[in-house]
């Protein structure tokens, strides 16, 4: 094997370390290419496997070998480099004798999604030449929805505290007003367990991106879970007049945290109640299918429309913002029960249609008999 491709080996093994592996590789790759030719199926082969976007180009710009992901983004199309921006930056590197950088956004394709290159263009000494392209579409979307999340409590925790500060202004005004002052102080109060509710959701949404509950899995007992989270949810529900009822098929049981999971279940049971007239009903029960363990809340409340069920696990989304505030929801509940539900390797799905209710249904893989606990 010639030195540029054992180069290339070099970047297929260092891919995983991310882009500065694979710019090392080429580095290396650039230093040991003078008068080196090299078979372009071989270069197929070991670009090929490749995470990252790599183009080798021969002097005339045709490309010689590229990775799979640089075919399928469209960095590479048939025998030419795609975009012509690549070419350019290209024919700069060549023109200075070094290094070119750019960053890339390639369109969605028919087998792709859209991506953000960081692109380098590395002039080889033979007149051939390497681009490497490093997929950045995932920090960018982190980036994006930490923007977006500290926008959004920014903009939540105004609104309590806001309100917590006219109140106090109020009751202090009426100090002479004891009926006035009993009932600022009690919506004050109810401002201010609002305010707790939220933070604590934030706390809890925060902890369970940052850990992984498999890690210190243990067998949950599945009816435990529900007749938990039921109990927790009775007393509103009962203000609310509306019925609850548990149908929970005994003996099924999960592996991870019985906390977090009785969490999720509650937030279910608590969304259900919150978007449900009195005389309504919501029933929670589960049942095994498929190796799984399906959690089930339905109500037979006001329903959700299509467009909102494609946005209802958002952070801070809610369907009805007035029901939602009223009833003191945090437009977070969905999303924890979403992250929730992926940390333990399942997933959360719902029914419904307008004015005839809906059905969340929280699937998770069943533990086996002598899992470890």
């Amino acid at each position: 094997m010639t030195p540029i491709a054992l180069a290339l080996l070099g970047l297929v093994l260092g891919a995983g370390l991310g882009a500065l592996a694979v710019w090392l590789g080429v580095r290396r790759a650039a230093s040991r290419t003078a008068s080196q030719v090299i078979a372009r199926q071989q270069l197929g082969e070991i670009l090929g496997p490749l995470t990252a976007a790599v183009v080798v180009v021969s002097a005339d710009d045709t490309v010689l070998a590229a990775s799979t992901f640089a075919k399928a983004c469209g960095l590479a199309r048939g025998s030419s480099l795609g975009p012509s921006v690549v070419v350019e930056a290209l024919a700069r590197a060549r023109q200075a004798q070094r290094a070119e950088g750019l960053d890339l956004r390639l369109p969605a394709g028919p087998a792709s999604p859209a991506v953000q290159l960081e692109v380098r263009v590395v002039p080889l000494s033979n007149g051939a030449a390497v681009v490497v392209g490093e997929d950045r579409s995932a920090d960018l979307r982190f980036s994006e929805t930490r923007r977006d999340f500290v926008a959004n409590i920014t903009h939540e925790l105004k609104t309590p505290i806001g309100a917590i500060t006219l109140l106090a202004e109020a009751a202090d005004a009426a100090a002479d007003d004891p009926d006035a002052v009993h009932s600022f102080l009690g919506k004050l109060s109810k401002e201010a367990r609002r305010l707790n509710e939220l933070v604590s959701q934030i706390i809890a949404l925060s902890r369970l991106q940052a850990e992984d509950p498999l890690l210190a899995a243990r067998t949950v007992d599945v009816t435990a879970i529900i007749d938990a989270a039921v109990a927790r949810c009775r007393e509103i529900a009962h203000a609310g007049g509306i019925s609850l009822s548990v149908a929970a098929e005994p003996g099924l049981s999960v592996i991870g945290d019985a906390e977090e999971l009785e969490t999720a279940v509650t937030n279910l049971v608590q969304n259900a109640v919150a978007y449900s007239e009195p005389g309504a009903r919501v029933a929670v029960s589960s049942v095994a299918t498929d190796g799984r363990v399906e959690i089930r809340v339905s109500d037979n409340g006001i329903g959700i429309s299509e467009a909102d069920q494609k946005r209802i696990f958002e952070r801070f989304y809610r369907v009805d913002a007035g029901r939602s505030r009223a009833s003191g929801g945090t437009g977070l509940g969905l999303s924890i029960v979403k992250h929730v539900a992926h940390a333990h390797g399942g997933e959360v799905t719902v029914w419904s249609r307008l004015g005839h209710g809906s059905t969340f249904t929280l699937r998770l893989p069943a533990s086996q008999e002598g899992a470890p606990a």
